[in-house]
């Protein structure tokens, strides 16, 4: 990397940087703070919800995978399609009908208050895992393309993202989520014909590529697991509670069905793209091994890259690799303020809870930085994020998801499913593998992971059906009170100012990134073009986004003033 590459880093994390903290003053309650006024555009929500997810370790994990065993790195993330159509049509709508502001929230109307705190304890402990896990690809990618540090690179994102986490709640998760995913695909749109013409072509590239590596399944990926896949991230999406925040937070049912529909298309069409530069690398560079493979899409990118682009493209990197984080880190302390802290002292005032909001932030964060400490202990990134998957994906999330449908389960019968399920799937992970030396491969780990809880649940909706039995449980969860109206009309309205703060700032931001690439493209030696033409759509959108959110203040304004008059 060379000083100009430096640079536009440290220019790009400004930028994203700024776009967040912009919200400070506009999260001044929990609503705010952690649903974002409850109103958020479904198109936001759902770009939001696919980086998220897209990028916990996309770049690290599935470059990888891909780097490996080429084709069916595109296999599995096309599977993801399936289940974001699948949440589209029946999970989305039920969560955003629950009216919760969290999955604890639900969790204490639907089973009582006993059942969330098991669930809450369980989903905090695996959180700091999953957070942990998330947070080391983004050191990982600052590690393999500057040399510094892995340990240092883990603390200094960590503390960036908590900042801004901590200062804008879940508009600044959001809207950085936006901002990353139109940087990265300008980039990737960069990266892809430049690596091509690395191989002389996708002849060549095809070609000269292992025998199996265009095999749709290969190695330990086989349908098997991609049919398990397809059902553990049905569950793990649907039912995640940080992503469960991206239904939530929009403002009706409809919106919330697009926010999943949105996602499933995004990943019919984006894995062919984002998977073919570690791909390709496998022919540049066949001699990766172990935890080497891990920085395949790194060094595609360091191959081809103009100078100033690689900065760009990493600083795009670290920030939407950092989005899995930052959705964790405010979810977790959505559920620490608003369902525990809150339950503990219910008479707490919105500063009081505002500040409990944002000092759990920064320790929930602390302990994401220690778990991201011990990855590389664990075997490196892949072997963390599927195994905790298989493990306990189905398990936690799965009757929270079935209990959205389910008149007869009670909070003692879920708590039982989820106990049985991690036993079963804990003891073939660890000690069948050390007592009997019977180990699961991973096709069948993440079968059992995800049916057996399901096929729980099925058993026990069977007794209960025979012997004729409703949970009183559900009959209080739908007889609780609902917000009137008024209420609602309320909420949107004040979610509606939001929104058009969020796209202003949104338009700014990529008036600033579209002026960075068409500076970049200047002085670049090879790509220009292609930066150019980047550079002039995202200015044009960023120019188009100023102008209505300037006519969205103009027409608020008015109605203000019409009403004010006839009060």
């Amino acid at each position: 990397m060379q000083l100009l590459d430096f640079l536009t880093i440290i220019i790009f994390s400004l930028i994203i940087l700024v776009a967040g903290l912009s919200f400070g003053k506009q999260g001044g309650d929990m609503k705010s703070f952690f649903s974002a006024g409850g109103a958020v555009p479904w198109s936001i929500s759902g770009l939001s919800l696919f980086m998220s997810f897209f990028s916990a370790g996309t770049f690290v994990v599935w470059g990888s995978i891909a780097y490996e065993w080429g084709l069916v790195a595109i296999t599995i993330q096309m599977a993801m399609c399936i289940s974001g159509f699948l949440i589209g049509a029946y999970l989305a709508g039920r969560w955003k009908q629950t009216g919760a502001l969290t999955v604890a929230s639900y969790l204490t109307q639907r089973f009582g208050k006993t059942t969330q705190q098991y669930y809450t304890f369980i989903f905090l402990l695996l959180s700091l895992g999953y957070t942990g896990a998330f947070l080391y690809p983004v050191a990982k990618i600052l590690n393999v393309v500057t040399g510094f540090d892995i340990y240092y690179s883990i603390l200094l994102l960590g503390a960036m993202i908590m900042i801004y986490t901590a200062v804008g709640g879940l508009w600044a998760v959001v809207i950085t989520d936006v901002l990353q995913f139109v940087i990265l695909t300008a980039a990737v749109l960069i990266v892809l014909p430049l690596s091509l013409d690395k191989v002389g072509g996708l002849h060549q590239f095809i070609q000269d590529a292992p025998d199996t590596f265009f095999h749709v399944f290969n190695g330990e990926y086989t349908p098997w697991f991609i049919l398990a896949f397809i059902g553990y991230n049905t569950i793990f999406i649907g039912g995640n509670w940080a992503y469960v925040q991206r239904y939530t937070s929009v403002k009706d049912t409809l919106s919330a069905k697009k926010v999943g529909f949105l996602f499933g298309i995004l990943y019919l069409i984006s894995p062919l793209i984002w998977m073919l530069p570690p791909m390709i690398y496998r022919v540049v560079n066949p001699e990766l091994v172990g935890l080497e493979t891990e920085g395949a899409y790194l060094r595609m990118c360091m191959d081809v890259l103009p100078v100033g682009m690689l900065g760009l493209m990493l600083g795009g990197m670290i920030f939407a690799t950092a989005s899995s984080v930052n959705t964790s880190l405010n979810l977790a302390a959505a559920v620490l303020t608003n369902d525990i802290y809150q339950a503990i002292f219910p008479d707490s005032g919105q500063v009081v809870l505002m500040r409990v909001a944002r000092t759990a932030t920064l320790l929930f964060g602390l302990g994401t930085i220690g778990v991201a400490f011990m990855v590389p202990l664990a075997g490196g990134i892949v072997e963390v994020v599927l195994s905790i998957g298989a493990v306990t994906g189905g398990a936690l999330y799965g009757p929270a998801i079935w209990g959205l449908f389910s008149r007869r389960q009670t909070g003692r019968s879920i708590l039982v499913v989820t106990g049985i399920s991690l036993l079963v799937n804990l003891y073939f992970k660890f000690l069948s593998p050390l007592l009997f030396s019977i180990s699961l491969d991973r096709a069948t780990e993440m079968l059992l992971g995800v049916f057996l809880p399901l096929a729980l649940l099925g058993a026990y909706e069977i007794y209960a059906l025979k012997r004729n039995r409703e949970s009183n449980q559900y009959q209080s969860y739908v007889n609780r009170k609902k917000p009137t109206a008024k209420e609602l009309a309320a909420t949107l309205t004040s979610g509606e100012k939001q929104n058009n703060f969020g796209i202003k700032v949104l338009g700014w931001a990529f008036v600033a990134i579209g002026a960075l690439l068409f500076v970049l493209g200047i002085g670049a030696s090879a790509g220009d073009r292609y930066m150019f033409a980047m550079g002039a759509c995202i200015l044009m959108m960023g120019g188009t986004m100023i102008y209505l959110s300037r006519r969205r203040s103009a027409g608020y304004t008015i109605n203000k003033t019409e009403q004010n008059i006839h009060d």
